[in-house]
């Protein structure tokens, strides 16, 4: 049953008409052959500013009366929120500020910088949002301004719900949406709208494996506040689910789903390469999810939401490494090699196969009497090489220890 909440998205559409971008819902052929259903992308990625967040972030701070937009208005965020308060805050002439963390790139800061257009002023502070958080509730207390929060305030769940009339109005006879899920205000939106409208109409979350926070949630029946997250996919790793969005995510949900991050990069990358989509890792979530949901969604029209295409070009180089490894395709070692002229050269012709490939190569400590044993990385063009690989090894007596499967090793020496 969907909470009595008064959202109106439908009057929040109208409110964003002249201000977002209506972005394109395509038929994706290459998905829909693979899976045996009819795949259609919402392509916020596309957004004005690359992501779906300006959507509650202007339906929000357009609602302020005057007195409150004269004040101005304060948020916390290392990305897409910012650049859509950002971006509000310039079509509104309204003051912004806007607290990030010391460490965010000096691109998303740019960026952040140019859609706010002079109407902002920014704070770096802290290492992590959510020291931003607290510091940006004690400036707008202090200066009497509003606090924008990223998705648990209704107005801002209304304005993200807006993706779901889109939707509705060019599909209306959607079967299942597939959309990412961080702290629920998308979930929340778009699920009320479309559950409000026709109730069998599937809804399925997806969540990174290292940040569960609606998981969590939802096994305790409660928004809970998790010790540690994994923030590669930054724009979905929260460590607790809102206030608010929970009960709302809770009744439309029909399924919630973990996906690894090295599946993730896997799907960024496919995405890339077969349609040209540049997707950040949240906003790949959705298409990441499908292999889980293969059996269910056949003959059905899905609509995976592509939520945002804000990815640095500077992260490609991890997103290939962190796919390869999920894919079984990248292997770390520490070799001993025979302490013998000729250990190295029978490593090369004699171990490794003919699409094998060294990719990093270095020896961990040396004495002065002889070499220390090496970290080195393998790539395989396929799976199926990685047991011959270890029989050659095995056959020809070399010492070594896969890194792989023993991340406290893993994660000190790669």
């Amino acid at each position: 049953m969907i909470p009595d909440v008064k959202l109106n998205s439908l009057a929040a559409s109208r409110r964003l008409q002249d201000i977002i971008k209506r972005t394109p819902l395509n038929y994706n052929k290459n998905l829909s052959e693979k899976y045996g259903a009819e795949i259609y992308l919402k392509r916020e990625d596309q957004q004005l500013v690359r992501s779906y967040k300006l959507r509650g972030a202007y339906n929000m701070i357009s609602q302020l009366n005057a007195e409150k937009l004269a004040n101005g208005v304060v948020c916390a965020s290392a990305g897409n929120h910012a650049q859509g308060v950002a971006y509000t805050c310039q079509k509104l002439d309204t003051l912004g500020v806007i607290f990030m963390p010391v460490i965010t790139p000096r691109q998303k800061v740019r960026q952040t910088e140019m859609f706010g257009a002079g109407k902002i002023k920014i704070i770096l502070t802290g290492d992590t949002v959510d020291d931003c958080l607290k510091e940006a509730l004690a400036y707008a207390e202090t200066n009497g301004m509003t606090f924008i929060p990223p998705f648990d305030d209704y107005s801002v769940i209304e304005g993200q719900g807006t993706v779901g009339v889109e939707i509705l109005e060019e599909i209306p006879d959607v079967d299942t949406v597939i959309l990412p899920v961080g702290g629920g205000g998308l979930l929340a939106g778009v699920g009320h709208y479309l559950k409000s409208i026709n109730p069998a109409i599937e809804i399925i979350g997806v969540e990174p494996e290292g940040a569960p926070s609606m998981v969590k949630a939802l096994e305790a029946d409660q928004p809970v506040t998790l010790d540690h997250i994994n923030q590669f996919v930054d724009g979905a790793a929260v460590r607790r689910a809102g206030t608010l969005t929970f009960p709302m995510c809770k009744a439309v949900l029909n399924l919630m789903l973990l996906v690894p991050e090295g599946k993730v990069c896997t799907s960024i990358l496919t995405l890339y390469n077969e349609d040209a989509i540049v997707a950040e890792p949240a906003g790949a979530l959705s298409v990441a999810a499908l292999d889980l949901v293969a059996d269910q969604i056949k003959a059905k029209k899905i609509v995976c939401i592509i939520s945002g295409g804000n990815n640095d070009i500077e992260r490609m180089q991890e997103i290939k490494e962190l796919s390869l490894l999920y894919e079984g395709l990248k292997h770390y070692f520490i070799i001993r090699f025979p302490q013998r002229p000729g250990g190295l050269k029978m490593f090369v012709n004699d171990v490794l196969g003919p699409d094998d490939d060294i990719t990093r190569f270095e020896f961990i400590k040396k004495t002065q009497r002889e070499r220390g044993p090496a970290l080195v990385g393998i790539e395989l063009k396929h799976v199926e090489d990685y047991p011959k690989l270890l029989k050659r090894m095995d056959d020809l007596k070399f010492d070594y220890k896969p890194l792989n499967g023993d991340q406290t090793l893993f994660e000190y020496l790669v």
